[in-house]
């Protein structure tokens, strides 16, 4: 089959044949989740029109992953509506799964599957779906293949995990220039056209029934799903329309202060797009296409040769080359480490310098020690950091910059480094909507020296661990109406 997906991000999980006699094509929506910039729905769509037969897509949505909540479960339901609009205006078959109860959807892809001739999934490194994957692989009767959507660079270009940012940026400047002319198709469905829909068996819908999306918007809609109704949803829709306007209000209207303002708390000045990007509903695709046309860019404005620097180099204005280093060599490096290495989220995959001087640390008195539930509870000493706390609870989010410094201030008043770790990784995957994602373990990790250097002087607690204090923060940030926002009141 000739394919429109380059081949560097298809990845077959077994070994078998497309199946002779299959009814239609399968695509599992579990990371990419919408209809437009999609290589993996590009993939299962050149299956369709090469087999010919129908295409169906299956979005999922399961109650029993680690910090499944009202806040997570209505941001992807919110995409989902947006979907089901997409799909069935196109004549595709699509069905939007929410389980009503912990282990209701069990037997749902292996029965689509063992209709299929192909099974087409999303390639995503981390959180729990290549355990998922890795399962159905056994036990599907068809071929499966999982397709890499997820940045402008396939994630296994290179088998060599980047230790710096300006390593990998330099790599990325040799090779990218290559990537850009196979972006995936704006609209795939459009080649749907030729393609009806599938007739599913009335046995699996009454067993599975796709789930009623208005009304688990509702008021209430929610209540009944065994999942953590306590962290409510964070008041940012979600889902590709809601997704497309962020972008298109971020780079219409505040792109030119990004460089400028994207620190300071107050200001409104970073695009709030990484929630849309880590659940697939805008693909980083879309977004690198819509800074280039604004800023007029052609490859001829390139660097001349691969300097590493963060500026300079696309031959684009100063905010846009610097939200393009965050969007891709930042996010892109997060990818890099987790495609190639399974203990991304484990204490023992810091570099050998952080392990030794955090653990050379690691008996330093502590002036104070917070208990995971003081910290939940924003009950610390520190008011910026509470206020910081605060926005993750009520918004799903932190401003960048303060992020950092949550982190910074998490591992001075915890007794270990690995405490720390975990009070942060659960703090933020319980509640910021862009947890659980490559990028988001990079920030974490950032905290205690992932792809950064030894600084001195070496210090209590953090040893040569980059260091960062409220009282500094305050100083070089304007802190006031951020602190009065988020308040205890």
């Amino acid at each position: 089959m000739r394919s429109s997906v380059p081949s560097l991000r298809i990845r077959p999980l077994n070994d078998r044949l497309p199946r002779s006699g299959g009814r239609f094509v399968l695509y599992w929506m579990i990371a990419n989740r919408r209809a437009r910039s999609n290589f993996a729905l590009q993939r299962a769509i050149d299956w369709s029109v090469d087999l010919k037969v129908p295409l169906v897509v299956l979005e999922g949505l399961q109650s029993d992953y680690r910090w499944a909540s009202d806040r997570m479960h209505r941001f992807v339901i919110e995409g989902m509506r947006d979907n089901r609009n997409e799909f069935v205006e196109r004549g595709v078959t699509y069905i939007p799964y929410v389980e009503p109860e912990r282990g209701a959807g069990r037997g749902l892809v292996r029965a689509l599957a063992d209709q299929a001739s192909v099974l087409v999934t999303d390639d995503f490194p981390c959180f729990f779906l290549p355990r998922i994957q890795a399962a159905v692989a056994r036990r599907v009767p068809c071929l499966i293949e999982s397709v890499d959507a997820n940045g402008l660079l396939p994630m296994r270009q290179t088998d060599r995990v980047f230790a710096r940012a300006y390593d990998f940026r330099r790599w990325i400047q040799k090779c990218l220039l290559d990537q850009i002319p196979a972006l995936p198709d704006a609209d795939p469905l459009a080649r749907c056209d030729s393609i009806r829909g599938a007739d599913l068996p009335d046995r699996m819908l009454e067993r599975w029934p796709p789930a009623d999306v208005a009304a688990l918007l509702g008021d209430d809609g929610l209540s009944g799903l065994d999942i953590d109704h306590a962290v409510r949803p964070a008041g940012i829709a979600g889902g590709s329309h809601a997704g497309r306007r962020r972008m298109v209000q971020f780079v219409d209207e505040k792109l030119d202060r990004y460089a400028d303002l994207r620190n300071q708390p107050e200001e409104d000045a970073t695009s709030g797009l990484s929630p849309y990007l880590h659940f697939g509903h805008v693909s980083v695709h879309e977004v690198f296409e819509r800074v280039m046309d604004r800023e007029k860019w052609t490859p001829a404005q390139l660097g001349a040769k691969a300097t590493g620097s963060s500026q300079d180099w696309w031959g684009v204005s100063r905010s846009a080359e610097s939200f393009l280093d965050e969007l891709i060599t930042w996010r892109e490096l997060g990818f890099n480490l987790c495609a190639h290495r399974s203990d991304y989220d484990r204490y023992e995959s810091l570099p050998d310098w952080a392990r030794e001087t955090l653990e050379a640390h690691a008996a330093d008195p502590r002036e104070h020690l917070y208990s995971l539930e003081q910290f939940e509870r924003a009950q610390t000493h520190d008011a910026l950091w509470n206020a910081a706390q605060r926005q993750l609870v009520r918004e799903g989010r932190i401003h960048n910059y303060l992020r950092m410094l949550w982190g910074k201030k998490i591992l001075e008043w915890t007794e270990h480094p690995r405490d720390a770790l975990a009070v942060m990784i659960e703090l933020n995957n319980k509640y910021a909507l862009d947890g659980r994602d490559p990028n988001s373990y990079s920030g974490i990790f950032w905290v205690l020296g992932r792809y950064d250097r030894a600084w001195g002087p070496e210090r209590p607690i953090f040893g040569k661990i980059r260091y960062m204090s409220s009282d500094n923060t305050a100083r070089k940030l304007r802190v006031t109406e951020y602190l009065r926002r988020y308040s205890a009141e």
